[in-house]
């Protein structure tokens, strides 16, 4: 015969060999209760599990839904938690994070309950032997971490299991860096010179300046007299999956990457005398389309005044090395082409760091560690003539 309790203190009855406790602990979205179940050997085993359930969820220990995986957390947590306060580059990167990494593998098939520390670390030094490098373990990790400790906060997990993460060493990122030898520049240059996008893709090469700034880049930002452009703006322009209905601006005109992002970066003379002449085409077609032209002040506009979209140039860069044979390399290729360039040619790292608006020296010397190697055996081979006889 059960032993029933006061309303929400649960019941306790003999159960075949042992005793089972049983706690009501709400109901289901058709409104039928919802029962919990606790067996011992003893009486007393099986309420002290039932006491221990019910004083771990007074306390907020108790996980809310032990069947859910962590690919249906991490899209709950991206979309319906973050979406709003991100901008659509940032949601676009944790999108690709769960589309490629997280759904249908072996951690987003699991329950979000089940991972523990040693789950992930496995999956982590797994993809370090199918050759992923130690930067996009670190950069996976980063993605993911946001996401379990609302989870934890929340009491879907009790631990954090990315908090003790060791980062598996793989393959140096520096080799993956593409960037142009001076050959390649040079034919790629000599391919473009009556390209419509020619100018766009010098002041990549000669100032460095993410595709995302040449593209928000206004005549206001530039300083013809000393001859120098001010970083201030960036098109943010991302992938937001229609499916998610959300009230996001795929593109849009926002603050540059990071505060450091924000920069004075100096024009070389001959592309700032390009500049001016493009200057004096564009003013030469607005004043001839001037019934159709919304002049907002863009460097590169469109035939309306428009900025030209990010994807457009992107596609159209491609194009251009694949015309031509030349070996690809992405937009992003043109920003390290230029600093390897500086580098080359004895330019600090600090200086280097400083056009770049990197945040920190390490970025920086972490990026371009293959030229800085090459740069050390360089200096010590300088030592040979003095052990010459």
């Amino acid at each position: 015969m059960a032993i029933k309790k006061s309303n929400g203190e649960g019941s306790i009855n003999r159960y075949k060999n042992g005793w089972r406790a049983t706690i009501t602990i709400g109901r289901d979205s058709n409104g039928k209760l919802i029962r919990k179940q606790f067996y011992g050997k003893t009486k007393i085993e099986a309420l002290e599990k039932m006491n221990e359930y019910k004083d771990n969820n007074r306390r907020g220990l108790i996980l809310k839904d032990d069947k859910m995986t962590f690919q249906q957390w991490y899209n709950i947590w991206l979309f319906e938690f973050r979406a709003n306060e991100l901008k659509p580059s940032t949601i676009a990167r944790y999108d690709v994070t769960y589309r490629n990494h997280i759904k249908d593998t072996l951690i987003g098939n699991m329950k979000l309950k089940d991972i523990n520390t040693i789950i992930l670390q496995t999956y982590y030094n797994d993809l370090i032997k199918q050759g992923k490098t130690e930067k996009f373990i670190k950069y996976l990790n980063k993605s993911i971490k946001p996401a379990v400790k609302q989870a934890k906060r929340m009491h879907y997990i009790l631990e954090d299991f990315t908090e003790n993460i060791i980062i598996p060493k793989g393959k140096s990122n520096s080799e993956e860096k593409k960037v142009f030898s001076l050959e390649e520049q040079k034919e790629f240059l000599m391919a473009i010179k009556t390209h419509k996008y020619r100018m766009q893709f010098i002041l990549a090469l000669g100032t460095g300046i993410r595709i995302s700034e040449i593209t928000a880049l206004k005549w206001q930002d530039i300083d013809f007299i000393h001859g120098t452009l001010n970083v201030v703006r960036a098109v943010s322009g991302a992938y937001i999956p229609e499916r998610l209905g959300l009230n996001i601006n795929k593109d849009k005109i926002t603050t540059p990457k990071t505060q450091t992002s924000v920069r004075t970066v100096t024009i070389p003379d001959i592309i700032l005398k390009e500049l001016l002449k493009h200057k004096e085409n564009q003013d030469f077609y607005k004043e001839k389309y001037k019934e159709i032209y919304d002049d907002k002040g863009y460097v590169f506009a469109n035939e309306i005044g428009n900025y030209i979209l990010i994807d457009t140039l992107r596609k159209s860069f491609s194009k251009v090395l694949k015309d031509n044979n030349i070996r690809y390399i992405n937009f992003h290729g043109l920003r390290h082409t230029y600093a390897t360039r500086l580098f080359e040619k004895g330019v600090p790292l600090k200086i280097i760091q400083k056009l770049l608006g990197h945040s920190s020296l390490e970025i920086t010397a972490d990026i371009y560690t293959h030229i800085i190697n090459g740069e050390k055996i360089s200096a010590v081979q300088e030592l040979n003539d003095l052990f010459e006889e």
